[in-house]
C-alpha cells in the first residue's frame, strides 16, 4: 500500500472534495454552509480521495472554529487521522448523522470508520446532541402567558444569570468551561458566541414572573446558516416549574414575527427535559450530532 499523501485544497482544485462518497448524506446537510476552499484538506493514496475535511467559521472569522465535515473511506482510518493530525487547526469536530442512524448497516459502518479515525487522531467524544428544525406547517407553540419578557442592555445582567445557569447545569459544553476556567469562563464563552452571531444584540430578553421577579432569559439569534434559538435557561431557584418551555415559545414567536421562516435549535441527548419541551413545542429531531473534542495537554 503506498503512503497518504495530505494537501491543502485551493479554488483551482477544490473539486477533489467533492470525489469521495457521502455515505452520511453530510452535502445536504451542508446545503446552506459555506466551506472556505483554502480550509478544506484532503488525503490522497495513488491519487485517490480516501479523507477529507471541511473546517468551518463565520465570515469575519480569520481562523475556522470547528471542523463540521469529515469523511473516511473504509479502511482508511489512518489515513483520516493523519489528516487530522497534520492539519494546523486543532477545533472541535462536529459530525452530523441522519435520526436513526445505528439502525442502517451502511450508516453505522461509514460512522464507525469516521470514530475510529478521530480517536486516533487523539480526538475524544464530548457529547450527543440532537438537533432541530421548526417550520410553519409545526404550528406555533402556545405561549402561557406566564412570563413577562423585555429586552436588556446590560451585558452584566446576562453574565450573572449565565453564572447562575451554569452552576447546576446538564450542558456538556457548559461543564467543559466550568471545569476549565470555572462560571466566569463559561458564562464568558456564552456571551463572546452570542455578540459573534449577526443578529441584533437588542434581541436578547430576560424573562421574569408577572410580580417582577427574574426567571431566565432568551436569545433569539440569527447564525451564519439562518434564524436559530441561541439560548434558553432557567435560573436555579425557579427551576421544575415548566418555565424553558415557556421561554422556547416565547423565542419561537420572537423569531418568526421578524420573518424567520424556520427555526433550528439543539440539546444534549442527555438534558431530557429539554429535549421534551422541544418535542411540546413541535420542533422534531432532523439530526444528531456527535461532537468530539481534543483534550487538553494533547
Amino acid at each position: 500500500m503506498t503512503d497518504v499523501v495530505i494537501r491543502a485544497l485551493d479554488a483551482s482544485d477544490a473539486h477533489l472534495f467533492d470525489t469521495l462518497p457521502d455515505p452520511l448524506g453530510a452535502r445536504e446537510g451542508h446545503r446552506l454552509t459555506r466551506h472556505r476552499p483554502d480550509w478544506k484538506r484532503v488525503a490522497l493514496r495513488d491519487g485517490r480521495v480516501v479523507a477529507r475535511g471541511a473546517w468551518w467559521g463565520g465570515p469575519d472569522d480569520t481562523e475556522p472554529i470547528v471542523l463540521n465535515w469529515f469523511d473516511v473511506a473504509e479502511g482508511e482510518e489512518e489515513a483520516g487521522a493523519a489528516l487530522l493530525r497534520t492539519a494546523p487547526w486543532q477545533v472541535e469536530l462536529e459530525v452530523n448523522l441522519p435520526p436513526g442512524h445505528r439502525d442502517d448497516p451502511a450508516v453505522r459502518t461509514a460512522a464507525g470508520t469516521l470514530f475510529a479515525a478521530a480517536r486516533a487522531a487523539g480526538y475524544e467524544l464530548l457529547v450527543e446532541r440532537l438537533l432541530y428544525r421548526w417550520t410553519p406547517d409545526r404550528g406555533l407553540p402556545g405561549r402561557p402567558g406566564r412570563l413577562v419578557f423585555r429586552p436588556e442592555p446590560d451585558d452584566g445582567v446576562f453574565f450573572d444569570a449565565l453564572r447562575r445557569i451554569h452552576s447546576a447545569t446538564l450542558d456538556a459544553h457548559a461543564l467543559k468551561a466550568v471545569e476549565e476556567g470555572g462560571l466566569d469562563r463559561a458564562a464568558q464563552e456564552e456571551l463572546d458566541f452570542f455578540h459573534w452571531c449577526p443578529s441584533p444584540r437588542e434581541w436578547w430578553q430576560v424573562a421574569s414572573t408577572r410580580q417582577g421577579e427574574p426567571v431566565g432569559i432568551h436569545i433569539p439569534a440569527h447564525n451564519p446558516s439562518g434564524p436559530c434559538i441561541g439560548f434558553i435557561g432557567v435560573l436555579p431557584g425557579h427551576r421544575g416549574q415548566g418555565y424553558a418551555y415557556d421561554l422556547l415559545a416565547e423565542c419561537t414567536h420572537f423569531l418568526v414575527e421578524r420573518g424567520a421562516g424556520f427555526v433550528t435549535a439543539a440539546t444534549d441527548r442527555g438534558n431530557v427535559p429539554m429535549a421534551a419541551n422541544f418535542a411540546k413545542a413541535g420542533y422534531p429531531v432532523v439530526r444528531e450530532r456527535l461532537n468530539f473534542h481534543m483534550p487538553r495537554g494533547r
